[in-house]
């Protein structure tokens, strides 16, 4: 009788101090936790592919997963600069799942079944290769184009001539959606990237056009500029790269302003480029405003991203840089 009062005794502490431990177990901190429900794919650790461990404090710390999962969420501009780290980050990013995740978003209007068919047949089924062969458009920056002319001014003295040297910039900014801004300006990169979005109001004069990007490389650009009568800006870009991938120049073909019918632009419900797709390069609708190609201002442009558009080299003046050589 005393041996089954003492265990009656006995075991609610047991159970007591099994309650306490679950307790804190529960209680306790563990960030993991916000992962449930994320399905991360496992990869092969790169530790296997040699013959030592990685002695890099951060690659013992952090798993592979998680690191996958770190550079799920980077740019592709920014993941081409990660994998210039280290050995391992190159081998992580080359992931097809980064690479398709990066082109079906940028040709999202080509269509998810058309990319896997162009992946397939062009580029041996390779997303990476297809990213770095494809004309594609940079998103996450501005394309920069300066131009410079000499001036001449007044005489002074009655034989000295005062020579001024003019400096404005195009900027272009391409959405996928096929939509682009343009602005003209004398302002730097600098403060002009802070008022090229769609919410830009009228003084930043941002105008809104439409584009379309071909397979060789070509771009049909169309925007209407406001006003007494509307003048309508065609453009005609070829994209090429300075080295694989970059997409970071666009050279100008040709630039051509006419004119265009009130009536017949209140009247139609498209875009701006499929109103004139099947007009001639030379075809105006507007007798007031005649149809002109421009041979000024044909400087290629340059691509800068967001994050270098403070220390570009384009913010510097013109006494420091008469003139720019785009490459």
């Amino acid at each position: 009788m005393a041996s089954s009062g003492v265990s009656s005794e006995i075991l609610p502490e047991f159970n007591s101090l099994d309650r306490l431990r679950s307790m804190l177990y529960i209680a306790a901190d563990r960030p993991w936790l916000t992962l449930y429900g994320i399905r991360i794919q496992p990869v092969t650790p790169f530790s296997s592919l040699r013959s030592r461990p990685d002695p890099a404090l951060i690659h013992q710390c952090l798993p592979d997963e998680l690191l996958f999962e770190i550079f799920a969420r980077m740019s592709p501009y920014t993941l081409g600069r990660a994998a210039c780290v280290c050995r391992k980050w190159k081998y992580t990013v080359r992931n097809p799942t980064l690479w398709r995740n990066a082109c079906l978003k940028t040709w999202q209007r080509t269509g998810m079944e058309a990319n896997y068919r162009m992946v397939q047949s062009l580029y041996d089924s390779s997303w990476r290769k297809m990213w770095m062969q494809r004309p594609r458009i940079q998103n996450e920056g501005l394309y920069v184009s300066r131009n410079t002319y000499i001036h001449t001014g007044m005489a002074e003295w009655q034989f000295t001539k005062t020579v001024n040297v003019v400096c404005y910039y195009r900027y272009l900014r391409f959405f996928p959606s096929g939509k682009f801004l343009y602005k003209i300006s004398p302002q730097k990169i600098k403060d002009v990237v802070k008022c090229m979005h769609f919410r830009a109001s009228k003084g930043d004069c941002v105008f809104k056009g439409d584009y379309i990007l071909s397979e060789d490389g070509q771009i049909e650009m169309a925007l209407l500029y406001p006003g007494h009568r509307y003048t309508l800006v065609r453009m005609r870009l070829r994209l090429r790269s300075t080295t694989p991938g970059a997409n970071n120049r666009l050279d100008v073909l040709k630039i051509l302003t006419t004119g265009v019918n009130s009536t017949e632009l209140r009247n139609w419900k498209g875009s701006v480029l499929e109103l004139v797709e099947s007009w001639e390069e030379d075809e105006t609708h507007d007798p007031e405003v005649p149809a002109v190609s421009h041979s000024r201002g044909l400087t290629p442009f340059v691509f800068v991203p967001f994050d270098e558009a403070d220390s570009s080299v384009l913010n510097l003046p013109v006494e420091k840089m008469d003139y720019f050589v785009p490459g």
